[in-house]
Formats: C-alpha cells, sequence, structure tokens
C-alpha cells in the first residue's frame, strides 16, 4: 500500500519513505538533489525515484541497505537499478531479494550499462561512485 498521496510537500514525502531514518533520509535527499541531473529522461526527477520506492513498498532501514549493501553507497548505482525495473530488465522480487541478501542477484553495473544503452543521457559526464 502506497504511503505518497499527490498532495504531499517534499517535506511529506521525504518523511514518509525514511520513517525518520537518517541515513534513508539522508539517501532520499540526495536523490531529490541529483536525480534529474543522473537521470533527464526522468520527467519527474527525483521524486519519480522515490515514488518507485514507495511503490515497491521500500522504506525506512531498507532504502539505506538498498543504497549501501546493494549499489555500495552509488547513488547513480541505486538509479540505475530503479530505472532497469522501470525498463523491465529486473523484477521487484529480484531487487528485494537483493535488499535482503546484501547485494545478492543484481549486478549493479550492468543495470547501469543496460540502462545506458537504452537511455544514452543517463549519468552523462556521472560514473559509479
Amino acid at each position: 500500500m502506497s504511503k505518497i498521496n499527490l498532495q504531499d510537500s517534499l517535506k511529506e514525502v521525504l518523511f514518509k519513505v525514511s520513517e525518520g531514518n537518517p541515513g534513508a533520509l539522508r539517501v532520499c535527499m540526495e536523490i531529490v538533489k541529483e536525480g534529474k541531473q543522473i537521470d533527464p529522461d526522468n520527467i519527474m526527477g527525483g521524486i519519480g525515484v522515490l515514488l518507485s520506492l514507495d511503490d515497491m513498498e521500500i522504506y525506512s532501514s531498507r532504502i539505506w541497505m538498498f543504497y549501501k549493501d546493494v549499489c555500495k553507497e552509488s547513488i547513480v548505482g541505486m538509479l540505475a537499478v530503479l530505472r532497469a525495473r522501470q525498463l523491465g530488465f529486473i523484477s521487484d522480487t529480484i531487487i528485494n531479494h537483493a535488499i535482503d541478501n546484501y547485494g545478492q542477484g543484481i549486478d549493479v553495473k550492468d543495470c547501469y550499462r543496460q540502462v545506458k544503452k537504452k537511455l544514452p543521457h543517463f549519468a552523462n559526464n556521472r560514473t559509479m561512485e
């Protein structure tokens, strides 16, 4: 069940998805700040990414685990995985399994390559940190 609704302010969205978890809040704020620059084809910028997390019911410490354990603290990698999901390259099940198992089952660099091939403007002038 989604937590975000279209009437929410940015502050409300950030609080709802991070549930007050400091690591998750930091990641979500970076997504909002950098999202449009990393993925200029995402019409909703960083908010669109937060909506994807909400759609998959990934909140709080699971956002931090996704960023830290799956994507090795790469915001570009995290956005690549979420975009790969949107493009049908990987499933919600695979992402959730990876979050629960320290990244097992996802090759973030392969997701990045697939997304970059489909969306050439993705992460222009950015590398996977």
